[in-house]
């Protein structure tokens, strides 16, 4: 989701050919590299494959209406704020899931889509502790749901469930924790807001000055540059933000804002490495212009928990 670009030359995937199970949605019997450069807009130089090339207006429709979901439920219905998050945490279980598919780690879907709900729902309801206690739930249901399945690659199985709740939805349920703080709102919007920034400014100046790869073997068009632009333009949200809407020191703005960026960034790139690994574009074709919906909370998952230690001992008094 970070907007670190540059134009992407086109990358051989290295590996060789994996079967995807019947019925998972995925190409079988094709190697990783024919995956990519089968796509539309990967031809040579790469650089119809950015994010300018997506549908556009698909993308800004896409976007308001996921934004106005969200600022609806953080204004006025705080569980549909809350519901909103567990939406998207079974969505982004499933895509995943069905990525890894592709790998031979064959994800349960039910004990994940009641880890996906469960776990915001205790947030919001719990705090920290039910957190814990949700996630223990959904671990034991994950292990209980592969005894009874049976059947080879159970381990894997396990293993690669527990990485998807830990990843997704627990690190989501910590945008309720900060929803429950004090001027809870007004903190998730301002993350959201710092997540945007850094995606904007980030592709602005990433797709202008872009030259030198974060992580050319992760992804291409992430660039230094670009890094810096998403800095610079998270700073000075963070800055506005912290002044105006949290009432609370500039530093404590710039402070967010800086770490804001490097976990959206680990974020961004730890989903890219995922990817690359499998051997596909995007998650899912979910959103119209977008992608799929980890597409979209790729750098969010990663910045929330960060957000929200950051808020609690930063801005514990927010007015």
């Amino acid at each position: 989701m970070n907007g670190t670009t540059q134009p992407e030359e086109s990358q051989p995937e290295p590996g060789t050919a994996r079967e995807a199970p019947e019925g998972s949605g995925f190409p079988t019997g094709a190697s990783r590299r024919s995956l990519r450069t089968s796509r539309p807009g990967d031809g040579a130089g790469g650089a119809s494959s950015s994010r300018a090339g997506r549908d556009l207006p698909a993308a800004i429709g896409v976007g308001v209406v996921l934004i106005l979901l969200v600022l609806a439920g953080l204004l006025f219905v705080p569980l549909a704020f809350v519901a909103t998050v567990a939406v998207f945490g079974v969505f982004g279980c499933w895509e995943v899931s069905r990525a890894l598919s592709t790998a031979k780690a064959d994800v349960p879907p039910v004990p994940l889509a009641v880890g996906s709900v469960a776990l915001p729902f205790a947030a919001y309801y719990g705090g920290e502790e039910a957190i814990a206690f949700a996630l223990t739930g959904t671990a034991a249901l994950v292990m209980l749901w592969r005894l009874f399945e049976g059947g080879a690659g159970a381990l894997r199985s396990i293993l690669a469930s527990l990485l998807t709740i830990l990843w997704i939805p627990t690190l989501l349920s910590f945008g309720v924790l900060l929803f429950n703080e004090p001027n809870g709102a007004l903190k998730v919007a301002t993350l959201l807001l710092l997540v945007v920034a850094n995606d904007t400014f980030g592709y602005l100046v990433g797709a202008s000055l872009g030259k030198h790869p974060m992580a050319p073997k992760i992804s291409p068009k992430k660039s230094w540059e670009g890094f810096a632009g998403s800095v610079a333009g998270a700073v000075v949200v963070g800055v506005l933000a912290a002044v105006f809407l949290l009432h609370q020191p500039w530093w404590a703005g710039l402070v967010l804002a800086v770490a804001t960026v490097a976990a959206a960034t680990a974020g961004d790139l730890s989903e890219s490495m995922l990817k690359r690994e499998l051997g596909i574009k995007d998650m899912s074709n979910m959103l119209p212009g977008h992608g799929g919906v980890m597409d979209r909370l790729d750098s969010i998952v990663f910045a929330t928990p960060v957000a929200y230690i950051l808020s609690v001992l930063l801005l514990p008094g927010a007015l």
